[in-house]
């Protein structure tokens, strides 16, 4: 068994909060990306009151040998209830941002867009203060999707990279590095008010070299934000850890990062596509941004 390092340590949360914020999750029958995919951050923020909450699931369509979402090719039909119940929980929680994210499902002709657009809408009814980022899967392409998504209106478009092109077949094997460029940038182009952002993890054989190239693509197609993260192996049926990368090298990326010009760079063992999300209003203060009106963009 493989040996994590001494940075890659997480305190142990508070379970009295922690617990608070399960059994909102469980009263409303809601799914988190932090609880599926075994994030390490999980129980700091639970106690902090957040949560990224995970729709259409829990079963995901793609069977990516890097996550410890669930997988199934005839997942169930959509809850119409699912957006009232998420907007629920944004008031019970109190939250000021809100992170909604989805498994893939690849058999919906339009990928969830409508999901996703009316948890939007059900959360700006009771909480209209509450800034939200949706991190969506690729769609399959499909760019009238997207739009719809756009047009929805969310402060924050997230889509991850994941890793470099050359692990792309192994890593992620139903994925598209090209594909994920294109969403990012149509993102920016049919909502130019947008914030745009994405991830990747590292410790999977990738050089720095390949890092640092995947950086300049994702500037290259104008994303505003970057995180990126250690990838740790869920169980011993998932992909290995090729290498623990150390808060230096972390640093380093970050650095470059800002040099790039990207509005922000987290990069650190622990993180993860949503962690400290709720910084991003910080940063919509420091770069404000005339959203236009919707079904304008």
């Amino acid at each position: 068994m493989t040996v994590k390092p001494d940075w890659l340590r997480v305190k142990a949360p508070q379970w009295e909060r922690v617990g608070n914020v399960k059994e909102i999750l469980r009263d409303l029958a809601l799914n988190t990306v932090c609880e599926e995919a075994s994030c390490p951050n999980i129980g700091e923020c639970f106690q902090a009151g957040t949560a990224t909450f995970l729709i259409m699931g829990p079963a995901c369509t793609r069977a990516c040998p890097y996550c410890d979402i669930d997988f199934d090719k005839k997942p169930k039909a959509l809850d119409p209830t699912e957006p009232a119940r998420l907007a629920e929980a944004v008031r019970r929680m109190k939250l000021n941002h809100v992170v909604i994210t989805s498994v893939n499902r690849d058999d919906l002709p339009d990928g969830g867009a409508a999901q996703f657009v009316q948890c939007i809408e059900s959360v700006r009814k009771v909480s209209p203060n509450t800034t939200i980022e949706v991190l969506i899967p690729d769609l399959c392409g499909n760019w009238n999707a997207l739009e719809i998504i756009l047009q929805a209106a969310p402060e924050v478009l997230n889509h991850n990279t994941e890793t470099v092109p050359r692990l792309y077949k192994r890593v992620r094997p139903q994925g598209n590095y090209d594909r994920t460029l294109e969403l990012l940038k149509l993102s920016r182009q049919l909502a130019p008010w947008l914030y745009t952002k994405s991830g990747i993890m590292v410790g999977l054989g990738e050089t720095d070299a390949e890092v640092r190239q995947v950086m300049q693509d994702l500037r290259s197609v104008d994303c505003d934000i970057l995180t990126i993260g250690q990838y740790l192996q869920p169980s011993q049926k998932h992909l290995q850890v090729q290498g623990f990368i150390t808060p230096e090298q972390f640093a380093a990326w970050q650095a470059y990062g800002e040099e790039l010009g990207f509005l922000q760079v987290v990069a650190s063992p622990l993180t993860r596509s949503s962690y400290h999300a709720e910084q991003v209003r910080e940063l919509m203060e420091r770069y404000p941004r005339q959203r236009v009106v919707s079904g304008e963009c």
